[in-house]
């Protein structure tokens, strides 16, 4: 079973920039697609960002309408790592931040909470 380690979230004010990493204890399968998902307090989780497997490259990748042309997915198969690059951020990303495969297969990490202040 694959674990998912999810790290770099913070608090930060509004229109500042994280950058959130994702470890993964083992390789995956290059053809799975990987994501982030977010869950605010009193919400349901939602779908952020993908990317797919074959091609390592931020040009990759699928966003939510809620951080289109501000978020910037990508992920280093060497390194089992996913990172999300969050620019302009805005209080309504203020969310717990997860990464899993697109679907889902693995067992949730503990996240990474983000704050963003206004």
């Amino acid at each position: 079973q694959v674990q998912l380690v999810e790290s770099g979230g913070g608090l930060v004010q509004a229109g500042g920039s994280l950058r959130l990493s994702c470890a993964l204890s083992a390789r995956t399968g290059s053809s799975f697609v990987m994501a982030w998902f977010r869950q605010a307090p009193g919400k349901e989780r939602e779908f952020v960002a993908s990317i797919t497997g074959f091609v390592v490259s931020t040009n990759n990748g699928n966003y939510a309408d809620s951080v289109k042309g501000r978020f910037t997915i990508s992920r280093d198969n060497a390194m089992n790592t996913l990172y999300l690059q969050m620019n302009s951020l805005k209080p309504e990303d203020t969310a717990v931040y997860y990464c899993n495969t697109q679907p889902p297969r693995y067992s949730w990490g503990q996240g990474t909470q983000v704050t963003v202040s206004s």
